[in-house]
């Protein structure tokens, strides 16, 4: 009983005898998905700009209600069922097909200081103003992509282990988990005969982010509120129609929605936003999700795009008394793993606009920690250099990247200006934890199923890791 005497306020009895039976699950006996209750097909909290909180679900029924300390209220169709014409996308004509989105999204804003709320009698996470535990994972999906050849095992947990991750996060009870962005990689169908996703939904409507995201993720999204972060996955010529229906914390609206591509001029980028923990940090949230990799025209549209929402970024930085963290998609002083022995620094697409408003520091001086996916690997990185600490957590399911060098080559730098004081490393599947205790933030990274491999206090701007160079599970 004193497990269940830790369990944040709002949880009844029958989501923890739920969850304690999914979560006892081994590795060898992989955790089953959390059932759907009635009509309602996932239910989940979004934090959005100032944290404003939105219980959203995925019904093929009429909205229900929402039970916020015994009172009920109507949630409103956010989205409504429908199948979408087929658009240009980024794979082609005949390896694409339209969206059926047979369920609505339904949503109701959330008042700050509600302490109990359910859908169905399911019960919802209760979001906290100054979260102290916040999971971070990044780049969950499973790849099925026909250009690549690429057809990972989504049947098998190990090839594709992101329900045993999301088990193993939900068992440290977090108060918020950080997703850094691409959530869905089913984009073409899977090949007769192909190797272990035989089967499996592809294509950008509900069931196939059902089976990427919603049903794996079921027991993490019991267990907190959620900070959802765009990838590039999420764009609008791959799964941007299931972001905005589902995960974006803005209103949804009929040009913002990536049904049409004459839109994406506009729905490819959105403007940055601040979730506060606390009263001294605060969270930006970045919509990277259309950088790409190479440098950008000054007199491209996505230049100017960026250009703008970096502006934001430094303004919101600039508040006094609160330390930043920054959460983005891409990394700008991470490092990419594309082959064996190969490796790139930084993403030159965003380092060539951030250049021309911060030259030298590439990020506002109020930005302490970077947090980041889309390399297939954990980083956490340090400076010798004054720029902020750099992690990148693209661990979460999709196909891993190989290892960085291991020594890691002296003098390697993610952008010019920039030198690393140290660095700790894997390829190997996990997600992480930021957790303050007083005043001090200390990032820590597990394995799939919850065994730490790294503790790092932040410092300033310094993450003073217990272990460097690659790490590996189990040593």
């Amino acid at each position: 009983m004193a497990a269940l005497d830790r369990l944040r306020q709002g949880c009844d009895l029958l989501l923890i005898a739920a969850a304690g039976a999914l979560l006892g699950a081994c590795a060898q006996s992989p955790p089953t998905p959390i059932a759907p209750i009635g009509n309602v097909q996932a239910a989940w909290v979004v934090v959005g700009d100032g944290g404003s909180t939105s219980a959203r679900v995925a019904t093929d029924s009429p909205c229900p209600a929402v039970t916020i300390d015994g009172a009920d209220y109507p949630m409103q169709v956010r989205a409504p069922a429908a199948t979408i014409p087929q658009r240009p996308t980024a794979s082609t004509l005949a390896e694409s097909k339209p969206s059926a989105f047979p369920v609505a999204t339904c949503e109701l804003a959330l008042p700050a200081g509600a302490s109990r709320v359910a859908i169905g009698g399911r019960p919802l996470p209760v979001p906290s103003r100054s979260p102290q535990r916040i999971v971070v994972i990044g780049d969950t999906g499973c790849r099925m992509k026909r250009a690549d050849d690429a057809w990972q095992s989504c049947n098998d947990p190990n090839g594709w282990p992101f329900l045993r991750i999301a088990a193993a996060a939900a068992r440290l009870k977090p108060d918020l988990v950080l997703h850094v962005g691409d959530y869905h990689y089913r984009e073409n169908v899977c090949p007769a005969g192909g190797p272990g996703c035989e089967g499996s939904p592809w294509g950008y409507g509900w069931d196939t982010w059902n089976a990427d995201f919603f049903g794996p993720a079921a027991p993490l999204l019991a267990a907190a509120p959620w900070v959802f972060v765009r990838g590039n996955h999420e764009e609008c010529a791959r799964a941007g129609q299931g972001w905005f229906r589902f995960l974006d914390p803005h209103p949804y609206s009929a040009h913002r929605t990536c049904d049409d591509a004459a839109d994406d001029h506009d729905t490819n980028y959105s403007t940055p936003y601040a979730v506060p923990f606390g009263t001294d940090t605060q969270l930006i949230v970045v919509d990277s999700a259309k950088a790409g990799r190479a440098r950008l025209a000054p007199t491209s549209l996505a230049f100017a795009k960026y250009r703008d929402a970096y502006r934001d970024v430094g303004t919101l930085a600039a508040k006094p008394g609160v330390t930043s963290f920054l959460a983005q998609h891409h990394p700008i002083l991470g490092f990419g793993g594309e082959s064996a022995g190969k490796f790139v620094g930084g993403n030159a697409a965003l380092r060539s606009v951030v250049q021309t408003l911060y030259p030298d520091a590439y990020l506002p001086a109020g930005v302490a920690l970077a947090l980041h996916g889309h390399e297939h690997q954990l980083e956490a990185i340090s400076f010798a250099t004054d720029h902020p600490a750099t992690v990148v957590a693209g661990n979460g399911g999709d196909n891993v990247m190989p290892n960085l060098p291991d020594p890691f080559p002296a003098g390697a730098s993610p952008a010019p200006g920039v030198r690393v004081a140290r660095i700790a490393h894997t390829n190997a599947f996990g997600f992480s934890l930021l957790e303050r205790q007083d005043a001090q933030w200390t990032f820590s990274a597990f394995d799939v199923d919850g065994q730490r491999l790294l503790t790092c206090p932040l410092e300033g701007r310094t993450l003073r890791c217990d272990r460097e160079g690659l790490i590996s599970p189990g040593s």
